[in-house]
């Protein structure tokens, strides 16, 4: 007999059927065991009758927390007064007839039935297979796919083609330190991993494509805090013939259908407030302000458009960087400024962040399609012809046989953090990196072996006290 979900056992009132799952919680009654058995869709009482079934009754009292089970039983309705309305399948139980002691399970080193909240976060991603089963994680992995779900339909539905660009790639400038992966065939050369798939959407624009999303995995080897990972994922949505207004309508709309279809959360105004970088700054000292009237209520969503930042700002060492990326396009009316030094940190872009509750949850922007107006980005930033050849000559290649105009948006899991109200973006990740930047359950970074190292041309070095 097939094991049937457990959130199934209503429609199968007075048949006998087959559950398996993990012991929730035991109960002794004298001459009657109840457990409450688990999968991932529910919770169904179990009854082990000493008078009914001596052998089960025996076998059962040895049965602990978390150990998996396989039973069979025909599905009954409680008694009136025994029905637990607080669950979907409170109304039933099962008196077993049959029962598998599929495997034993040692005491967990902490509860599984709490929301977690006290317990050391890194004891608990030592642990996060464990960490996973308690209620709320286990929603949470439901609710995460059923975005992800509603998400690609959204977007499906209009035309975007979901498209997965390389892990691998080349080391550019993009913000922040690369991760460095050694080539064994090309010694002494680095692939790098993406810090977002940039340079592969715009690409993706120049070969036609026209709409393009995935949910891509990112790597940035920066400062960690509670809303960064090094490895994280991100949505990302890129489409051509598009400006700036397109991509802020298109993107409200996935956001209003996401919070509240999927999250059930209520806007706090819709359309969205729009706000200039220089306005939030002057008027909240932030570029992600919170909005909310009554900041006690996490379950209110106050999102804000903030729009024309500086395409360029000037670093400590008194160099010129790019704010967002250098791909970004500039206010049609600042194109000019570009070649007047003088005039480089007044220069707006055309860049557009989504904010939710003080916290930047999207950001994007159109893109400089004109070879020629990225090259003098590129010489603004102080690159070099021969280093623009060396970082970006794949790009300006591509770009040499017609790009469309194009832009586009990313959000990170940041966005799930802010909409549930959780206060680490540790939360909504299945097994993330550490605040110490090492993964979970398999601990690495871990050494390896001289002769790995060797087969990919490097040695260890000790580090410098």
């Amino acid at each position: 007999m097939d094991k049937i979900p457990i959130n199934k056992i209503k429609d199968n009132v007075g048949k006998k059927i087959t559950l398996a799952g993990w012991v929730d919680s035991r109960r002794d009654h004298g001459k009657l065991i109840f457990l409450d058995l688990r999968d991932r869709t529910g919770i169904a009482q179990l009854v082990i009758s000493q008078k009914n079934n001596p052998e089960i009754y025996q076998e059962a009292s040895e049965i602990r927390d978390e150990w998996i089970l396989s039973v069979v039983g025909e599905v009954k309705e409680r008694p009136g007064n025994m029905k637990n309305e607080d669950l979907d399948t409170g109304a039933f139980e099962i008196p077993v007839s049959e029962l598998t002691i599929l495997n034993k399970a040692q005491t967990p080193p902490f509860p599984l039935n709490t929301d977690g909240y006290d317990i050391a976060e890194d004891l608990r991603l030592k642990y996060r297979y464990l960490d996973l089963r308690r209620p709320r994680m286990a929603e949470f992995l439901k609710l995460k796919d059923r975005y992800k779900a509603e998400v690609s339909t959204f977007l499906r539905d209009r035309g975007f083609l979901h498209i997965d660009t390389p892990i691998l790639t080349k080391s550019t400038p993009e913000g922040a330190r690369d991760f460095l992966v050694p080539s064994r065939h090309y010694p002494g050369k680095f692939y790098a991993l993406p810090q977002s798939p940039q340079q592969y959407k715009q690409l993706l624009m120049v070969a036609g494509a026209e709409k393009y999303f995935q949910f891509a995995r990112c790597f940035r080897d920066e400062d960690l805090r509670q809303d960064r990972l090094l490895e994280f994922e991100q949505l990302d949505i890129e489409a051509s013939f598009v400006n700036e207004e397109d991509m802020l309508t298109l993107t409200e709309e996935l956001v209003i259908y996401i919070s509240e279809k999927v999250f059930g959360k209520k806007i706090q105004e819709v359309p969205f407030p729009r706000l200039t970088y220089e306005e939030s700054m002057k008027k909240f000292g932030t570029d992600s302000p919170d909005l909310r009237k009554d900041k006690k209520d996490p379950n209110i969503l106050a999102y804000a458009w903030i729009r024309d930042f500086p395409m360029f700002e000037k670093l400590q060492d008194g160099s010129i960087s790019s704010t967002h990326h250098p791909f970004t396009a500039i206010r049609d009316e600042d194109l000019e400024k570009l070649d007047n030094k003088k005039e480089i940190l007044n220069i707006k872009a055309k860049q557009y962040d989504l904010a939710l509750n003080g916290y930047e949850i999207f950001g994007g922007s159109i893109r400089t399609h004109q070879p020629e107006i990225l090259e003098k980005v590129f010489n603004s930033l102080g690159h070099s012809k021969k280093e623009i050849e060396e970082k970006f000559g794949h790009l300006l290649e591509a770009f040499s046989y017609g790009v469309p105009p194009h832009g586009g948006i990313a959000a990170s899991d940041r966005w799930l953090m802010a909409m549930l109200g959780e206060k680490s973006i540790r939360e909504v990740f299945a097994f993330p990196t550490t605040g110490a930047g090492r993964t979970s359950v398999m601990d690495a970074p871990t050494e390896v072996d001289e002769e790995q190292l060797k087969e990919v041309g490097l040695k260890r070095v000790k580090p410098k006290k």
